[in-house]
This record gives structure tokens, sequence and C-alpha cells, in this order.
């Protein structure tokens, strides 16, 4: 099996990566902006109406699968597509795969 392509080009332009990187660190310094660590699973109950799809990237390293599975195991009715061919960025043409399915999955949800 074959991990996903190399980034991007654009990663690799002083200004593309300043922005991308500022962008990543103020999600991180803010903790997903999610009130406390687990509070995605803790509050799964006032969700689970909404139709959701995980696209899990299978070498994704910066969300790994146990952090989808577990969100699958607590909501059930998601849909888990295992992207067995990407690792997190949603450029990657897996990921962009499974967006595109998501989304006319979600006109008919």
């Amino acid at each position: 099996m074959e991990g996903p392509d190399a980034r991007p080009e654009k990663f690799a332009e002083p200004a593309f990566a300043l922005a991308f990187a500022r962008i990543e660190n103020w999600f991180f310094t803010n903790a997903g902006f999610f009130p406390e660590d687990g509070w995605l699973l803790k509050n799964v109950d006032r969700m689970r109406h909404i139709p959701c799809w995980i696209a899990q990237g299978r070498f994704d390293v910066v969300t790994p699968i146990a952090s989808a599975w577990a969100l699958h195991r607590a909501w059930p009715e998601a849909k888990l597509d295992i992207v067995g061919d990407a690792g997190h960025a949603s450029s990657e043409p897996g990921i962009v795969d499974s967006l595109v399915r998501a989304t006319d999955w979600a006109l008919n949800a």
C-alpha cells in the first residue's frame, strides 16, 4: 500500500507557508476552540441528529485513526470513510473524493 503524495508545491511558497503556520498555530494554541479535552465525544448526543460523514486518512498522523474510530463508536449513525491512500490534507485526491461523496450523500440525508 502506498502512502499519500508529497505536499503540494504551494507549501514551498514563503507567503503561503507563513499564513498556513499562523492559522495552524492559532488553532492549536486555542485547543481547537473546544472548552475541554474530549468535549466532542462527551457532547455527541447534542449532535446525533445532524448527518455526519467522517473522512479519515489512513496515514493521518495529525489526527490519528483512533480518534475517528472513537468518534464513530460514540456516534454510530455517522458514516466513517477510511481513505487508504491519504494523510491529513484536504487537498489529497482520496480525501477530496471522500468529501465530494460526503457532499452528495448530505444532499439526500
